[in-house]
């Protein structure tokens, strides 16, 4: 049967769940009371600044650091030498893997910098601005040396090696090959020679993309105090109090019960602020002092030195029946990972191929070290590189076999019991609603939008994912509960983890109020990323709920004198099961509880699997200006998977955020470097992220496919929203000049160029 747009197929109603409460941190954050990294100020603090390279490759000979710390007001100087010599060790980093030595290394270059823009040393001052003079202070010898920042450039056997001795990894296995590529992931399935051998058409095209930065507005903040007592105590945004907590430990050799990580508000993040940058200099300068140090980056640190998306290489082949069946596929992807090896691949090659069945698959992807800042995870990585080769090679093979685009992905659509191209068996996905959607919607059966030349579409996809949580939950005297968890709350997560609570416990989303604490208040919990937070933390909060529930129900039964067994809870009551007499609201067993035992806490920890992965269908119409190749958005609706919707505003709001990104990317965003291997675009005035005036209203549609292994069917929604809109609108500039574009960004330049080539 068709999707009707914004039917739910979850078959139940709820009271909280799917409302659109005010978050409970929003009066705060309107106001300008919310504290954010920057904002935080403890007597005595002490403010840091970083000297950095300005080669993209280069050899440390000497470091002199005697005229700064003779500089007045300077408390101290830090280099690599203070930092405490680490081995290789794979650390968890969030949406990835890094090796604990290149992590130290990043935070302060010891014999090499690695890029322009590497951490060489820090300077701890009475002031900001003294510490800024100090750093012109350092004297630093540099062996200038032979960079490659291009992913191709770096594989080839004539390049300059970045790391001596680092040797290509085959899923982490030692190849014993020295060379800039750190790691190659492969998978098969079926017979792609014979899958090709079928096919009546087959398209190979090559992309390629440059590198993007998520755009956060806050800059990397961070304050450490190293007590006397060998603690120490950070404040600082970040998207995982526990990733901070596990690295720093790591990185400065002393145990994570001596950290304390204290998360403030944090003003974006996208992936870029799960690692650590200034955190380890800031700690060790501190100790040095025995004062509280802060160190705020410039945001031209920001661009330079914190990790944005890999720019990639891709070449796709797809091949299909004249009767429209997708029977092969191979796809050849490399990632650039900045100046440490560590790129998207996991993520990248299990999204490359998969919204669709095919039976023979080829995937390669290969991770590449270059002459840039280390990537980071910037909102669904890997899958947007992915997806917009798939994207746009799959729209092609529609128009050369002269089928409706959404009716030929229709027939080749993923379904629960397909397998994927890496192997793994779909559970329940909404891949065929998110298409039947759009199928239905208005925007695709009306004409184009006024103003625009031409429509396109895409379809994305992203995993999400699972991982531990923690929650506790205290019940107060009045009836209302404390909500304690450990997630940075980016896009409404205290509101959204709060409302499964209130649902499960059968009281108003009012009555609960939740608190983001720090590593010592909460059980361990994975950062907010992977779009896990809503499913995992929401789901502890569940647990949590329950445990309240099974503990307040025993107080009935010390009150009513009857077994706890015969004791139902429906609905915010406490109900006899044999005597209808016997029952509580939840509020009125609140207000005994300090008569029957003292007060109650329910506790949860829970580590579900990665949960199954979301789809997401974008429609969009466009003009292209023939006289400048500028790109004018009319009009844009966002199709996506939700399984549950906790809170349909903020899902929009992901969703609206997601696609103003992926605008960008498409569009406009990129590093741009120079011939010395230096960022030439490293502000917000010269980075070009759209603004108001780019972008359209946002049209966002919500279908409900019920996760059921979530107790309210939730999926994450954050990520998959930026994977379409670059085929989608690479599609649609075909469609208003015939002319396909296979990089990005594609800027007014380059498609003015392949619109006046037409013309000669």
């Amino acid at each position: 049967m068709p999707y009707e747009p914004n039917t739910v197929l979850v078959n139940k109603t709820y009271n909280v769940i799917g409302t659109r409460p005010n978050r409970p941190d929003g009066v705060d954050k309107v106001t300008g009371r919310a504290v954010y990294g920057d904002d935080f100020k403890i007597p005595g603090t002490l403010y840091g600044a970083i000297l950095r390279s300005p080669h993209a490759h280069a050899n440390i000979k000497s470091i002199d650091t005697s005229k700064a710390k003779a500089f007045p007001g300077v408390q101290a100087v830090v280099t690599g030498a203070d930092m405490p010599l680490t081995e290789d060790e794979i650390l968890a980093m969030g949406e990835s893997a890094g090796n604990l030595r290149f992590l130290s290394i990043n935070a302060l270059a010891r014999d090499k910098a690695f890029y322009k823009g590497h951490a060489i040393a820090g300077v701890a001052a009475s002031d900001p601005y003294t510490a800024e003079l100090a750093l012109s202070l350092i004297d630093v010898e540099y062996e200038i040396l032979p960079f490659v920042i291009d992913v191709r450039e770096a594989m080839k056997d004539s390049a300059p090696i970045i790391h001596k001795g680092m040797t290509t990894k085959f899923f982490d296995k030692d190849t014993g090959k020295i060379s800039n590529i750190g790691n190659i992931q492969k998978y098969s399935l079926g017979d792609i020679e014979k899958g090709f051998q079928q096919a009546d058409i087959i398209i190979e095209r090559e992309f390629n993309t440059k590198t993007v930065h998520q755009g956060y507005i806050e800059s990397h903040s961070a304050t450490a105090l190293w007590r006397s007592d060998g603690t120490l105590s950070l404040w600082l945004s970040t998207q995982g109090i526990f990733d901070v907590r596990s690295n720093m430990a790591r990185i400065l050799n002393i145990p994570e019960s001596m950290i304390r990580v204290i998360p403030t508000e944090i003003g974006g993040g996208f992936g870029g602020k799960i690692p650590v940058y200034a955190e380890p200099v800031a700690a060790i300068l501190s100790k040095k002092t025995g004062s509280p140090v802060k160190i705020t980056l410039k945001r031209n640190e920001v661009f330079e030195a914190t990790g944005p998306a890999p720019g990639s290489y891709f070449k796709t082949k797809i091949g299909a029946t004249k009767d429209g069946k997708i029977v092969a596929a191979h796809a050849y992807m490399v990632y650039e990972s900045g100046a440490f090896p560590g790129g998207p691949l996991a993520t990248a090659v299990m999204g490359v191929f998969a919204p669709y069945k095919i039976d023979n698959v080829v995937i390669e992807g290969l991770d590449v070290v270059v002459n840039k800042a280390k990537t980071a995870a910037y909102r669904a990585p890997g899958a947007p590189h992915a997806l917009f080769s798939t994207e746009t090679i799959i729209n092609e093979l529609a128009e050369q076999l002269s089928i409706d685009p959404i009716e030929f992905r229709l027939m080749n659509a993923a379904k629960e019991g397909d397998r994927r191209g890496d192997g793994i068996i779909w559970a329940r996905i909404g891949c065929v609603e998110v298409l039947e959607a759009a199928k239905a919607h208005d925007h695709w059966n009306s004409p184009l939008a006024n103003g625009a030349s031409g429509r396109g579409l895409a379809l994305g996809f992203w995993k999400n994912g699972g991982g531990p949580s923690a929650c506790t939950i205290n019940v107060n005297s009045d009836g209302s509960v404390s909500l304690i968890e450990g997630n940075p709350d980016i896009g409404g997560t205290r509101a959204s983890i709060a409302m499964q609570a209130a649902e499960t416990l059968g009281i108003k989303y009012e009555e609960v109020h939740p608190q983001v604490v720090d590593t010592d208040t909460i059980g361990y919990t994975a950062g907010t990323y992977g779009s896990r937070t809503t499913f995992a933390t929401g789901m502890a909060a569940v647990e949590a709920a329950k445990d309240v529930i099974c503990k307040m129900k025993i107080r009935c039964s010390m009150i009513w004198e009857i077994n706890q067994d015969s004791i139902k809870f429906e609905n915010g009551f406490f109900m006899s099961k044999e005597d209808p007499e016997l029952n509580f609201t939840f509020s009125e067993l609140a207000s005994l509880l300090s008569s029957t035992g003292g007060p109650i806490s329910g506790q949860a920890n829970v580590n579900p699997n990665i949960m199954p992965g979301a789809f997401s269908v974008h429609l969009v119409d466009l003009d292209v200006d023939k006289e400048t190749g500028k790109v004018k958005i009319c009009r844009y609706t966002a199709i996506q998977d939700a399984g549950k919707a906790i809170h349909p505003s903020y899902v929009e709001g992901q969703i609206q955020g997601g696609v103003a990104q992926g605008i960008g990317w498409a569009l406009n965003e990129e590093y741009i470097f120079d011939d010395k291997g230096g960022m030439q675009n490293a502000s917000l005035l010269d980075y070009r992220m759209p603004t108001s005036l780019d972008l359209p209203m946002i049209d966002t549609v919500i279908v409900e496919v019920t996760n059921p292994d979530h107790p309210f069917g939730v999926r994450g929604t954050g990520e998959v929203p930026i994977v379409p809109p670059a085929p989608a609108i690479a599609n649609a500039i075909f469609n208003a000049t015939g002319k396909r574009y296979y990089n990005l960004p594609m800027k007014p330049e380059v498609i003015l160029k392949a619109i006046q080539s037409n013309k000669q």
